[in-house]
């Protein structure tokens, strides 16, 4: 089993020295990854709603630093844990500069990139970050296809499609893991589970219920044989943001004590093979506490599975 842990990055924990400090512990703990996700801004009256809860984005994403400079410093303070992106919103990086950016990570953290893609949900962070919100399926296919004939090997790096053009090149920067890094995909709506299936290496799914879960997993499954691949080969991240109560909740995995959060994963593990990753952000006051609930649950985790 493998165990991951979101680093500080939002919020209160948005500050210096703090994501280093923690990522190192983490490693000392046991984590065996170390996780980043991806927001550029909460509008104040914004075009759709946010994803489950309320449907209001969380006061703390006001504040949120960038993802892959966060890893950079991680990979720096660590020395083991491989270091992930869930998700990075791709479609608001040109993919030329993209496959730049996560090529210098994977060298400087000696091939420990796990590159999680999604696309978000906001149309505001869309039209700040001046990208098309329509025609994103088309958009993530060719990102892909961008990173793919750029990091291969070779000595000449060419791409002609609808939306990027690049020239006959030389491009020998390459990831230090080959082909390429581990490619995880997110989401849930029918595309999103078909592509997965059809092209990653795994899928960044978030805390449900088991049984829906189960459903979406089978589903990408299902696309990957389909494709002709190995299905047992897939990686499947399962994230959960929880907050953590004193008492039962029958909420869990959005709240809930820590043995009800560490039984909802080991399920998750024994049923579905899944890899947990756990955000603290919400969970802990400051950064001695969001350590020690990392402790904990990692514990729990381990005993229990």
């Amino acid at each position: 089993m493998r165990i991951g842990l979101s680093i500080p990055q939002y919020g209160r924990f948005a500050g210096p020295g703090l994501s280093a400090r923690l990522a190192a512990d983490a490693e000392q703990i046991g984590y065996d990854s170390l996780w980043v996700g991806d927001r550029i801004l909460v509008p104040r009256e914004p075009q759709n709603r946010y994803p489950g809860g309320t449907g209001v984005a969380p006061d703390e994403h006001r504040t949120f630093l960038d993802p892959l400079t966060l890893l950079t410093v991680a990979a720096g303070a660590t020395r083991r844990a491989r270091l992930g992106t869930s998700t990075l919103n791709a479609l608001w990086y040109p993919p030329v500069l993209l496959a730049r950016t996560l090529t210098t990570l994977d060298v400087v953290s000696d091939g420990r990139l796990d590159v999680g893609l999604g696309l978000g949900w906001s149309k505001d962070e869309y039209q700040a970050a001046g990208v098309p919100w329509r025609g994103q399926a088309a958009r993530l296919e060719e990102t892909l296809d961008v990173l793919e004939r750029i990091w291969a090997d070779g000595e000449e790096v060419s791409h002609t499609g609808d939306l990027w053009t690049v020239p006959p090149s030389a491009i020998q920067a390459k990831p230090v893991q080959r082909p390429r890094p581990p490619l995880l995909l997110g989401g849930t709506s029918p595309g999103a589970l078909e592509r997965a299936g059809r092209r990653a290496d795994g899928w960044l799914g978030v805390g449900l219920p088991l049984p829906a879960l189960t459903s979406l997993w089978t589903t990408v499954r299902g696309h990957a044989e389909a494709a002709g691949r190995d299905p047992d080969a897939l990686r499947f991240v399962l994230r959960v943001n929880p907050v953590l109560t004193p008492t039962e909740d029958d909420r869990t995995p959005g709240r809930g004590t820590p043995h009800q959060l560490a039984a909802y994963l080991s399920s998750a593990v024994r049923q579905l093979g899944a890899e947990p990753l756990i955000d603290l952000h919400f969970a802990a006051r400051d950064g001695d506490e969001y350590l020690a609930h990392a402790q904990t649950l990692h514990d729990l985790l381990r005993d229990a599975v």
